[in-house]
């Protein structure tokens, strides 16, 4: 059980394989690269080159990004690929479903009096027409994106600031996330976390330990509900 000192009132979540499945835009990938294991490590490259320009005082929206690192990747694999063409291949990444445990918890914590928003990396409208499609609207006081910030998760004045957007404090905020970097990142700057182990999904092993570890939103719902 949850005990109400600690229970939080604001709950962040990640949306990029923590909300939504990024099977379709895996799959338009190791196409474009002719690679069946192609998205994964074009995934952590763009977290990587994120990082570098935050690192580097400078930014670029994650689109931008990650085409530019499909377009690193195809030279070495000898794939002829323009940027247009890099551009479109990530275009699935707009149109992602949402897992099936998603909504139901959503729903479930929102009619337990919880504050719902999201904090991507993604860009401002791009999580909106992704929320949009998966139908997840109606769910979120808010959708937070890093590029009000103009730099990426994890660092640390991202939680920070949106830890103020949502008017609380850090002990209030808990993050949400299928990530062990994103989770380390938020505990670290004060919030209370939740780890969703999605498959293939592992918590840092030098990372301070989540206060949740569950298998998907519907199991964290039970759990924070629990004898509310």
């Amino acid at each position: 059980m949850v005990e109400q000192k600690l229970r939080p009132t604001v709950l962040l979540f990640d949306v990029n394989e923590t909300l939504l499945d990024l099977t379709p835009l895996s799959e338009s990938i190791n196409a474009v690269l002719l690679d069946e294991r192609a998205a994964k490590l074009w995934f952590t490259t763009m977290l990587q080159y994120s990082l570098v320009m935050t690192a580097s005082e400078q930014h670029a929206s994650l689109p931008d990004i990650g085409a530019a690192v499909l377009e690193m990747m195809a030279k070495n694999t000898d794939v002829v690929l323009t940027t247009e063409q890099a551009k479109k291949a990530l275009e699935p990444m707009r149109t992602l479903p949402a897992f099936p445990d998603v909504r139901p918890g959503l729903e479930q914590l929102k009619q337990k009096g919880f504050r719902l928003a999201t904090l991507t990396n993604s860009s401002q409208s791009g999580v909106k027409a992704q929320i949009d499609y998966a139908g997840l609207s109606d769910c979120f006081e808010r959708q937070l994106s890093v590029e009000s910030v103009g730099k990426y998760k994890p660092h640390r004045s991202v939680y920070e600031w949106a830890v103020k957007e949502m008017g609380c404090e850090p002990g209030q905020c808990m993050l949400v996330a299928a990530h062990g970097w994103d989770v380390a990142g938020a505990k670290w700057a004060g919030l209370q976390t939740a780890f969703v182990a999605r498959a293939g999904q592992q918590l840092f092993p030098l990372g301070p330990k989540p206060d949740f570890n569950v298998a998907d939103i519907q199991v964290l719902a039970d759990q924070l509900c629990k004898g509310n």
